[in-house]
């Protein structure tokens, strides 16, 4: 969704009014997990599916666009992201429920939505509660764990193109497959319905219990992480092949490979972006020498390095 970077000096100026915050030169890296990254142009922060719609038809095309979420799955690089960076809040966070069905805006937490679910006696949603993010970036990327995926729960998502145009689109024709959306790049989902089965909410809530358990017990979830940082390839787990090519605790800069869960890159504190997508690049380096897989990003990396924008 990425298109040639305006000036900053007269971006403002070529942006329609809203509804929502638009705010110049704004920070980004703290609103990730990883806590890093440079700041964004212009952060747009919608009022609601109205006003993102009325915004992307009014925004002259040649600027860029770039959706975020609550930045648990994402890099951003030190450089900044040029353009519009559009974060969706409150507006978006709206959690319905509807016999079996559950209707949810794309900002609602992952962990919102399987608490709502578990509270009206819906299962099947109790994975979402192992997810990291919001519903938005759960359908860009059919985010998925413990044995289940958005794509095996959605009836229909709702999104608006970067012309302003809503869509809905039934899950057939998502085009959903492991970590991957065969969605436009140029949507931006607003709000999607999932479906579920009736049980005991006692039941559900047990069910849950096990994955905080599972998930305290294998990863590394209270340090400044971006979560699973690769793909599992066909047939085996990254993390396994991580370890195995003896990445384990290997550092670069501030940046480290998690001791409790090799598919995890940490901040330990001082690191930049420039250090931990460096690390991550080494560790596929070495899968790549030892045994032949390249193994694919599942963090999402935004924005530029700080040679590009020196040389803007």
């Amino acid at each position: 969704m990425m298109a040639a970077a305006v000036p900053a000096a007269s971006l403002m100026e070529r942006l329609p009014a809203v509804r929502g915050r638009l705010t110049p030169n704004a920070p980004i890296g703290p609103l990730t997990w990883f806590r890093v990254g440079g700041p964004a142009e212009v952060l747009f922060r919608p009022a609601d599916a109205a006003d993102l719609a009325d915004f992307l038809a009014a925004t002259p095309m040649d600027v860029a666009v770039t959706v975020i979420g609550v930045g648990s799955n994402l890099l951003v690089r030190d450089g900044g992201i040029p353009g519009v960076t559009i974060r969706l809040g409150r507006g978006f966070a709206e959690i319905v429920t509807e016999g079996e069905t559950l209707r949810a805006g794309a900002g609602a937490l992952d962990l919102n939505v399987a608490l709502t679910a578990a509270g009206a006696g819906i299962a099947g949603l109790e994975f979402l509660s192992g997810v990291p993010g919001t519903i938005g970036g759960g359908l860009r990327m059919n985010a998925g764990a413990y044995g289940s995926e958005i794509k095996d729960m959605l009836v229909e998502a709702e999104a608006v193109d970067r012309r302003g145009k809503t869509h809905r689109a039934p899950v057939a024709a998502m085009g959903l497959s492991y970590r991957h959306s065969g969605a436009p790049d140029d949507w931006i989902f607003t709000g999607a319905l999932l479906h579920g089965r009736r049980d005991e909410p006692a039941a559900i809530a047990t069910r849950m219990g096990q994955i905080k358990a599972a998930r305290e017990a294998a990863q590394p979830i209270r340090a400044r992480t971006g979560g699973s940082t690769f793909a599992n390839p066909p047939g085996d787990q990254a993390w396994r092949l991580i370890d195995a090519a003896g990445c384990r605790g290997l550092r670069r800069g501030g940046a480290a490979v998690s001791e409790k869960h090799t598919n995890f890159l940490i901040n330990t504190g001082e690191a930049t972006a420039a250090d931990i997508e460096g690390l991550g690049e080494e560790v596929r380096r070495r899968v790549h020498a030892q045994f032949g897989v390249v193994l694919d990003w599942e963090i999402r990396r935004i924005g530029r390095h700080p040679a590009e924008v020196a040389g803007a």
